[in-house]
């Protein structure tokens, strides 16, 4: 017998991050927004290829280099087609990459509003004493843990710093930080005293839930 509910978080950031750049046109740093759009130029045998933005002030453009004199048949055909209709999930996954896109610009700003679907693994199967929370991480959030865990929980930052510094809330692996954004592969733990109860409510037939509810 169980006496666990593991639950996976899918955790879907909704914006993607915003370099600030040096606007001309508005004499000032601005933060830029990706257009979706990929701009495409061939010169002989050789292909450039970037990601537009715009500004979120006056809607200059910025054009993010993706290929840089890339010979034409060293590209897949499937990826090229892609930059010539600036297919969506290319144009997410570019966006989304932060790593590549502080390269190009100094300062990223990461946003923390996100979509978290939530997936019931296995349920108890007697009283319930432990939540553990599997944290898929698909693109890069700026979200923090302490934040995710306040928000989907309903409890109180300080609820959630004090279930950890008792050592009923445990984030894996080991050295994970309640106030660094959360990322792919973190496990939590949360111990459940006697007499607390943690309800997955809204369950659909896929085991889909709307949230997770732990009392304070």
């Amino acid at each position: 017998m169980s006496d666990v509910l593991r639950v996976q978080w899918t955790i879907i950031p909704r914006t993607a991050p915003q370099p600030w750049l040096a606007c001309s046109r508005c004499g000032e740093a601005k933060p830029f927004r990706s257009s979706d759009k990929i701009r495409l130029n061939a010169n002989g045998k050789r292909v450039d290829a970037w990601l537009i933005y715009k500004c979120t002030g006056c809607g200059s453009t910025w054009n993010r280099p993706i290929l840089e004199r890339r010979p034409v048949r060293s590209i897949e055909p499937g990826l090229l087609a892609s930059l010539h209709s600036s297919e969506s999930t290319l144009t997410r996954l570019l966006a989304f990459d932060v790593e590549g896109l502080r390269r190009c610009a100094g300062h990223v700003e990461e946003f923390d509003d996100v979509l978290v679907i939530k997936t019931v693994l296995s349920q108890s199967t007697t009283s319930l004493r432990r939540l553990e929370i599997l944290c898929s991480v698909p693109e890069p959030v700026g979200l923090r843990l302490d934040r995710l865990l306040a928000n989907e929980l309903r409890l109180s930052r300080r609820r959630i710093q004090a279930l950890a510094k008792a050592g009923e809330l445990l984030a894996l692996p080991r050295g994970s930080q309640l106030r660094r954004p959360v990322r792919n592969g973190l496990r939590l733990i949360v111990a459940l005293k006697a007499g607390e109860d943690c309800c997955a409510t809204s369950c659909d037939r896929h085991g889909a839930v709307d949230k997770t509810g732990l009392p304070v």
